[in-house]
């Protein structure tokens, strides 16, 4: 006889109950089967489907007449009919066809491996060099941060671009607006801060964009130095407008893992404008009312959560510093997104096609651009500096049509005067070569060497901590 035939009847009756209690709680758990539904109705880009009990937010597999499935997902629903959009093409698409729910949700793969590589919107590899290795999932809609548990911006940024540095100075944790129309530098001087940023990750989101400016940007801007310690999202302007939205929530996704790891991150996303753009089509297409200029509420609310999640973490945590770019067209800057970003965000930097088109380049137009922060990070010397700075520029500016026709006398105004005589070495100043690196310590020493000697040392200084 076996050693359990062996013992009593109850105590082999309690070892088989024991082994069976795994199966036993498995067959407890109900088995939830996918409700499935039917494609009744395609307008544009918006699928409608009935039948299907699945929430915002969630997958569907659109199965084609080929049998194909088409990814689309969830974004609103009326009564009983459920509003789709696709995150590819839709050719092959036949009434009634079925929309299967997706086992799993939408996410994203991060990790290490994702370092010196260009990525789409769902996280695929465009670059060549084989599947990616990451194990880590988090999702693409982040965790809100309570607003009294994040650190405070104390640190200022090198950002290596000597005109910011000494006079639109820039915090550790700062978020900054780059508003520019087409053609003045913008994505020139994405990438000067791109190789030149003190950072420990940089993250780089491409939303919207012409796509042959994607392999221009990662070549010839970024370089192979620059894409070492980069991650690229690309998510061109033929793409749905679900994936362009996607791109920008994976960006900023990533750059949130390598945030929350303590590591310091520099986010560049180029541009929010498209990002509000395509949420405008998506609202638009399942019926949401235009509010301000064609765009529905939902823009402006998309626009702050993405915003919201940069930044300093937790205490004892990593940052996010981004920078967003904001198309204006025409060189309009009053346009919705550009006013709502303006309001949100904690400076902007304003690139001037005039300026552009007088050769003077990184074409930053200082009188209209402000970094909100930097009175927290600079040290009160400096702070005096770039005011004489921006009030010699100023004058001369506002003035420099009398001057060009003769028509100013010199002694008729002393400011004016210091003015004349120090606008060639200011304008040399905001000049830089885009090949060139400029630190915040020599930004500082070339500012004091340009203007009078202010009172007070200047020196990188960050908020004197209170005892």
């Amino acid at each position: 006889m076996s050693g359990s035939e062996q013992l009593p009847r109850a105590q082999r009756s309690g070892i088989w109950l024991q082994r069976l209690q795994p199966y036993l709680a498995r067959a407890a758990r109900p088995v939830l089967l996918p409700v499935e539904g039917r494609l009744t109705r395609m307008v544009g880009l918006t699928l409608e489907a009935v039948g299907c009990q699945v929430p915002v937010g969630a997958r569907c597999d659109v199965l084609a007449a080929s049998g194909e499935g088409i990814e689309a997902e969830v974004v609103g629903f009326s009564g009983e009919n459920t509003y789709l959009m696709p995150t590819g093409d839709v050719h092959g698409l036949t009434p009634g066809a079925r929309v299967v729910p997706a086992a799993q949700g939408s996410g994203a793969l991060v990790g290490d491996g994702l370092l010196g590589r260009v990525i789409d919107a769902s996280g695929r590899p465009l670059d060549g060099k084989g599947p990616i290795v990451a194990h880590d999932r988090v999702p693409l809609t982040g965790r809100a941060i309570n607003p009294l548990a994040r650190q405070p911006i104390t640190q200022p940024l090198d950002v290596g671009v000597r005109s910011i540095n000494a006079l639109l100075s820039v915090g550790r944790g700062q978020r900054m607006g780059l508003f520019a129309g087409s053609g003045v530098g913008k994505s020139v001087l994405l990438g000067m801060m791109t190789r030149f940023t003190e950072a420990d990750v940089v993250v780089v989101g491409l939303i919207g964009e012409r796509g042959r400016e994607v392999k221009e940007f990662v070549q010839n801007i970024l370089g192979s130095d620059g894409m070492s310690r980069a991650v690229v999202v690309a998510a061109p302007a033929d793409q749905p407008p679900l994936m362009r939205m996607h791109g920008a929530w994976l960006t900023t996704a990533i750059a949130e893992y390598f945030r929350d790891r303590g590591q310091n991150v520099l986010l560049l996303m180029d541009s929010l404008s498209r990002f509000s753009q395509a949420q405008r089509e998506i609202g638009l297409a399942i019926g949401e009312p235009p509010a301000t200029k064609g765009y529905p509420p939902s823009v402006f609310a998309k626009l702050a959560q993405l915003v919201e999640r940069a930044g300093n973490g937790d205490t004892g945590g990593g940052s996010i510093t981004a920078f967003y770019t904001v198309l204006a067209e025409g060189d309009d800057h009053n346009d919705p997104v550009a006013d709502a970003a303006r309001a949100t965000l904690d400076g902007h930097l304003v690139l001037s096609r005039e300026i552009a088109e007088s050769g003077l380049y990184p074409a930053i137009d200082i009188e209209a651009s402000i970094s909100r922060i930097m009175h927290d990070i600079a040290a009160p010397g400096h702070l005096q500096a770039a005011q004489r700075f921006r009030q010699l520029f100023s004058a001369y500016r506002q003035n420099r049509d009398l001057i060009a026709v003769g028509a100013y006398q010199r002694g008729s105004d002393p400011r004016i005067d210091e003015a004349i005589a120090c606008y060639p070495r200011l304008r040399e100043f905001l000049q830089q070569h885009n090949r060139q690196a400029v630190t915040l310590g020599e930004s500082l020493r070339q500012l004091e060497t340009l203007l009078a000697p202010a009172p007070g040392a200047l020196k990188p200084a960050g908020r004197e901590k209170t005892k």
